[in-house]
């Protein structure tokens, strides 16, 4: 029997290291990074940083995406290590978004690799086939863009995003409530959803080894130690989520940009790469769009799935992507609880069309703001010529830490 509701989850197999590959291809390379012992990390000069992604070859050496890159490089001396390029991801992103558009409009961009689509709509149009439906998503998307998804299917957000979680790549699968039990409750605990390194430990301690040993947990007891957490982990574990796919607003009231790591980031100089990064994309977009925006914020998830941010109004409305970043480290550096953090983004808000040009005599290279937005303009046209990889601020590559420093 078909739900009443139907929700896919698609999500990019190693979606950096996958855009990495493609994009090195398109420019020449004969060597394709899903093949060979890769990854995308922090400083491939000076072998700093963590590895943010791997390939398959990379994992048959025991690297593991997280740990330090001096590490993984004693695990593999002949590994390649290129560098994350964020504006690359986003443009990627884009353009499989862009294609499941063609589909419908009922689409919820989750992060940059993985979206939610409610294609409840569709029922009449593919004779409730929906399982041929995902496979054509999923093979349009390899034989037009180049890469691989996992699509999960369910009745909510939740068991499809599970689903796609099976295994991989290249694979769609189903999780509806009557495949909970044989499917989902023999995972570990620590495979659902929204269960951190710190709730897991607590779920060991209290003898909760399996997804289904928290479903047949009494919610009293969880909420009593967790409170409404233990509640919403304990529905999660019986597949209980009625959330909405949120699709996108027609008009811009803010920009965004963010990101989920596969690993806890705790220190501030990986913070502060993935700032840069993402900082640099949100810039071109604002130039893109002909937009300034007026606040600028930090927004992040620790790894027990707490979200707080910070957010400052500028004096004046800004597409710098300097201005952005130096803003974003301010707000970081008063905000971060120096906790796990698995989810960090840039956005901009109080978008205008019409700054106020002014001359900041105490700015280190006493650059007007038109003469700034020429470089950053010349930038973006490198970028997206050439590759992030071409033109690379000098904080991408040796981010000291001293935040203070200009950064072009």
């Amino acid at each position: 029997m078909v739900p009443e509701r139907v929700i896919f989850h698609i999500d990019v197999n190693s979606a950096y290291l996958s855009w990495e590959a493609l994009e090195l291809l398109k420019q020449g390379s004969n060597i394709d990074l899903r093949t060979v012992p890769s990854i995308v990390a922090g400083d491939p000069s000076k072998r700093r940083g963590v590895v943010l992604a791997k390939s398959i070859p990379a994992k048959k050496y025991g690297i593991i995406t997280g740990e330090p890159v001096v590490k993984a490089v004693k695990k593999c001396p002949a590994v390649k290590i290129v560098p994350p390029s964020h504006d690359v991801y986003a443009r990627y992103s884009k353009a499989m978004t862009d294609l499941l558009y063609s589909f419908t409009p009922d689409i919820e961009k989750y992060s940059i690799d993985e979206c939610f689509i409610d294609v409840t709509g569709l029922k009449l149009k593919y004779k409730n086939d929906f399982l041929s439906l995902a496979y054509l998503m999923k093979n349009r998307i390899r034989d037009e863009l180049g890469f691989t998804v996992n699509i999960g299917i369910s009745e909510n957000k939740l068991l499809a995003k599970m689903a796609s979680d099976f295994k991989k790549p290249d694979r769609v699968h189903t999780l509806f409530r009557e495949e909970i039990q044989e499917k989902m409750w023999p995972l570990p605990v620590s495979r659902l959803f929204m269960v951190g390194k710190a709730s897991n430990a607590k779920f060991q301690v209290m003898g909760i080894k399996t997804i289904g040993d928290l479903a047949r947990t009494d919610v009293v007891l969880l909420e009593q130690k967790f409170g409404k957490y233990g509640r919403m982990i304990w529905e999660y574990a019986n597949g209980i989520d009625d959330s909405a796919v949120q699709t996108q607003e027609s008009e811009a009231k803010d920009l965004s940009n963010e990101t989920t790591v596969e690993f806890d980031i705790t220190d501030r100089e990986t913070a502060r790469l993935y700032l840069l990064s993402l900082s640099e994309t949100v810039g071109m977009r604002l130039r893109k769009a002909g937009l300034y925006a007026g606040v600028i914020a930090v927004n992040l998830k620790n790894s027990n799935f707490e979200s707080y941010s910070r957010r400052k109004k500028i004096g004046n409305p800004t597409q710098d992507t300097n201005v952005i970043f130096k803003t974003a480290i301010e707000l970081f550096d008063t905000v971060w609880r120096n906790d796990p953090i698995r989810l960090i983004g840039v956005a901009t808000s109080e978008l205008v069309r019409e700054p106020v040009e002014q001359l900041n005599m105490f700015d280190n290279l006493l650059i007007k703001q038109s003469e700034r937005k020429k470089l950053n303009e010349s930038i973006d046209k490198i970028r997206e010529k050439y590759g992030s990889k071409y033109i690379v601020r000098g904080s991408l590559l040796n981010f000291s830490k001293d935040s203070n420093k200009d950064t072009e």
